[in-house]
């Protein structure tokens, strides 16, 4: 298992979103491991158009905490912007 420091970074809570994604530069910036997906994953923005940016093919996991409580999950990478997680109701 790879580890990384710890990091914080600030999240868009998204309920209708149905998975959960990283933005691309930070696991870039801070070298994650990134595991090709089996099957590509189309993005469709909130007007259900494709998203320009192409369809998702890798995945990284990672813990999040949240005051006392800690999760290993997995997010979909993908160009996100100004936004550099969000986390969605898989």
């Amino acid at each position: 298992m790879d580890m990384h420091e710890d990091m914080i970074v600030k999240a868009l809570l998204d309920s209708s979103a149905t998975e959960m994604f990283m933005d691309r530069k930070i696991t870039t910036k801070h070298r994650f491991r990134l595991q090709k997906l089996e099957r590509l994953v189309t993005v469709r923005n909130m007007d259900r158009m494709n998203n320009s940016t192409g369809a998702i093919t890798y995945q990284v996991k990672v813990n999040v905490y949240s005051k006392s409580h800690v999760e290993r999950i997995r997010m979909n990478i993908c160009n996100l912007g100004r936004i550099k997680v969000i986390l969605g109701i898989p």
